[in-house]
């Protein structure tokens, strides 16, 4: 009789069998989406959103463009890129409706709601034509993915030829003290925050354990050329708190 072998990932530092994952990162995002931007300002301090306008300046939108922003949850990424972009267009694709619906309310007040399309679908299979996008992006998103390099290699299908992916993600700091330091304020303080402002303490534990468990940045590079992409680059942020990858479809 032959044995089944159970395929496994991580779910912070849990190992998990790879098609639970999914279901419990859609719990933590489905529980916490009505707290997820306030908590992300308390978190990083407001430095989120330096990072995602260091985003935008790289990505250097242009007004022809077509974006989808994958595991976009309420929308931060997209708004960015039309604000810079205004005869731009983009797709926020998410796995947990509930992300999308707060996003959508935001588009609503800011007047872009003609502009956005909001779908839920899944990162290792995105619901899209091959060649449909100019820019793909993603922003604190990748980590959560089951099999990241799925995600990557349909990163790579859906964009034009000529197109760009970037990556934003927390990632590892080069100097041991520091990371060290960083890892103190990430597992004492965080899950404390996540109980007192959104009421849920494990969430916030998931989310600091699966930043340890991400690639570091030459890693995380490699996976990228692996999908196909070239002129694969990184910046680091915050000297490597978080790190902004880059590759295009050439």
């Amino acid at each position: 009789m032959t044995e089944h072998t159970q395929n496994t990932t991580h779910f912070g530092f849990q190992t998990v069998a790879e098609e639970e994952k999914a279901g419990m990162v859609h719990g933590v995002f489905t529980r916490v989406a009505s707290r997820y931007d306030l908590m992300n300002d308390l978190m990083s301090g407001g430095i989120h959103r330096i990072w995602k306008d260091a985003m935008m300046d790289w990505l250097a939108p242009r007004s022809h463009q077509r974006l989808l922003d994958v595991a976009g949850g309420t929308g931060d990424i997209a708004f960015r890129f039309l604000g810079r972009a205004p005869g731009a267009t983009a797709v926020v694709c998410d796995m947990t409706e509930s992300m999308l619906v707060e996003g959508q309310k935001r588009a609503a007040a800011a007047d872009l709601a003609d502009r956005l399309d909001w779908v839920v679908g899944d990162a290792m299979d995105l619901p899209f034509e091959t060649g449909s996008f100019d820019v793909v992006t993603n922003a604190f998103g990748t980590r959560n993915v089951t099999r990241i390099q799925d995600w990557l290699n349909e990163a790579y299908r859906v964009l034009k030829p000529g197109g760009r992916l970037m990556v934003l993600e927390f990632s590892q700091l080069p100097n041991p003290a520091m990371q060290w330091a960083y890892d103190r304020y990430s597992f004492n303080v965080i899950p404390v925050m996540g109980q007192i402002v959104a009421k849920d303490r494990d969430s916030y534990q998931y989310l600091v354990e699966s930043i340890r468990k991400f690639p570091d940045q030459e890693a995380f590079a490699e996976m990228i050329r692996k999908a196909g992409f070239g002129q694969v680059k990184y910046r680091n942020l915050s000297m490597g708190i978080a790190a902004l990858h880059s590759g295009w479809k050439i």
